[in-house]
């Protein structure tokens, strides 16, 4: 007879390589949406290129995933339904915005996921408050220097080649933008496979296959290998509203937003901070904006973006919840 608590450890891999797999086409935007909306790329080159360097940078460490597995909620509260509804919790959510093409964050909403699934089964004192305030200020700080460093980075360009013909200078920035955007779909591999890469080490300890937290290599590649195929399906409709819709792009902004986006990630997560993509590259993208003029930014789109930013920990945390107390009388022991 199967062991119905090494039937819930299948299920959380499961769910968690889903969680990626979706991961990878929601967030395809973040490092591909500006030179696709520059005609830097084609769509199908740019996810090519996305999905390829998501794997690599997902590979080379393991910082974040030990920050998420950690840092969030007491090891002797974590079960395997806890990290199911959690992962239900962020699944749900990043399905019904990408439906409405909202780029919100999975970092977000896998947070906000395990906490709604951990206050369920154990109450709030289950969870680590401390390294839960270290995590969300590093994704409330991150957007904050992608809009300072968008705007600073865009007026040194502006001054350094302010006396370039714009026809040129654009010409010559599509070409650096690819490579800008391959910086960026690396740094996007560094931050977001790892979410996952923590969340099914901490079930494989709670099941006892592991001893202390170490990421073993086959979770590993196989978060990358989820996230990279997810990529590969591509996001179009947050594509258009990341890189069409909210600011509009020209070869040099799409440049300056992809390489200040990438500096900010790679740093946070060498620090094994999360991040979250979308949102450091959505505010990049303002920054660029706002040192054009205010009337370049579409603030009804960036309303309707700061709302999902807003409403995903506690969506994601409500659904989780839910899931939590459906599926436990069900599957619990």
């Amino acid at each position: 007879m199967l062991d119905p608590v090494l039937v819930m450890l299948c299920l959380v891999i499961v769910a968690a390589l889903l969680f990626d797999y979706i991961n990878g086409f929601h967030d395809t935007a973040n490092a591909i949406a500006t030179c696709v909306s520059t005609r830097a790329l084609s769509v199908k080159a740019a996810i090519c290129m996305a999905a390829i360097l998501n794997f690599a940078g997902a590979m080379i460490s393991t910082k974040v995933a030990s920050t998420i597995g950690k840092g969030i909620v007491d090891s002797a509260n974590i079960t395997q339904m806890v990290v199911l509804a959690g992962i239900a919790g962020a699944i749900i959510w990043n399905l019904i915005t990408w439906y409405y093409g909202l780029p919100s964050s999975s970092s977000h909403a896998i947070i906000g996921g395990l906490m709604g699934s951990v206050y369920a089964h154990a109450g709030l004192g289950a969870l680590k408050w401390d390294g839960l305030e270290k995590i969300v200020l590093a994704l409330l700080i991150s957007p904050v220097l992608g809009t300072i460093v968008g705007f600073i980075f865009m007026l040194f360009l502006y001054r350094v080649f302010r006396n370039s013909a714009p026809s040129g200078l654009n010409k010559h920035f599509r070409r650096l933008q690819v490579l800008s955007a391959a910086f960026m779909a690396f740094s996007h591999g560094t931050a977001d496979a790892q979410k996952s890469m923590g969340v099914i080490t901490m079930a494989l300890v709670s099941y006892g296959f592991l001893k202390t937290f170490v990421v073993p290599w086959e979770v590993m590649v196989a978060c990358a290998t989820a996230m990279a195929c997810g990529t590969a399906v591509g996001g179009w409709r947050i594509i258009k509203t990341v890189g069409r819709d909210f600011v509009k792009l020209q070869p040099v902004h799409g440049f300056c937003v992809e390489t200040a986006s990438a500096g900010v990630i790679l740093g946070a997560s060498a620090l094994g901070m999360p991040t979250s993509t979308t949102h450091v590259i959505t505010s990049t993208i303002l920054g660029v904006g706002l040192s054009k003029r205010l009337t370049a930014v579409n603030w009804k789109v960036a309303q309707r973006i700061v709302l999902a930013w807003v409403l995903t920990i506690p969506a994601s945390g409500l659904v989780a919840y839910l899931t939590y107390q459906v599926l436990n009388p069900l599957l619990g022991r």
